[in-house]
């Protein structure tokens, strides 16, 4: 029995990663509005016009890859809390999760930060629906540690972290020699951990 997946299938699969990936590498270095159909074609060694084969137009693009982003996260944090474990290790677990994400996906971080407003009206609200999806599973385990404090202060703190991770593309440009695995996780996991559990 198959599993139904061809290989073109696969072949287009393949192909939707690596526009993905070069598109996102490319609106970090230039911005959304700086960067062609062509230019983006010609990273993944196709014509412009054919990523209208894949993509109905560059904002269509764009919102692949942030609506994309925003459901792993929303998939991954989910997925922290039904691993189980205290609420201090799911803590642990769902921080080691982000800085996985930021350390991984910069360039994502760095087209979020720039091009939010570039995206359609529907992509834009259902990013900010992931996004709202996303901390309320912060807020969830940290509200199991913290039982005194509010929802809304919660919410702060969980944002807070999120901009001293999500600084990462911004902040360690000259550390990208090193291992990923190294200095600069550890002082994220750390200082994250330090801010939420004090």
């Amino acid at each position: 029995m198959t599993s139904g997946v061809t290989e073109r299938d696969r072949a287009k699969a393949d192909r939707q990663a690596a526009i993905l990936h070069e598109a996102a590498r490319l609106f970090a270095e230039r911005g959304f509005s700086g960067v062609s159909l062509e230019e983006l074609g010609a990273a993944v060694g196709v014509s412009g016009p054919a990523l209208y084969r894949h993509f109905a137009n560059k904002q269509a693009l764009l919102g692949a890859i942030l609506v994309g982003v925003s459901e792993r996260l929303l998939a991954g944090g989910r997925g922290v809390v039904a691993g189980g474990g205290s609420p201090a290790d799911q803590l642990r677990a769902l921080i080691g999760f982000h800085v996985d994400f930021a350390l991984s996906d910069a360039d994502v971080i760095r087209v979020q930060d720039r091009d939010l407003a570039s995206l359609s009206d529907d992509d834009r609200h259902s990013v900010r629906r992931l996004q709202r999806e996303y901390v309320e599973v912060w807020i969830g385990i940290l509200s199991a540690l913290h039982p005194d404090r509010g929802r809304e202060d919660l919410r702060v703190r969980a944002h807070a972290c999120f901009g001293l991770i999500n600084s990462t593309p911004h902040s360690v440009r000259a550390l990208r020699e090193e291992p990923r695995d190294g200095q600069v996780r550890g002082v994220l996991e750390t200082m994250a951990l330090a801010a939420l559990t004090v």
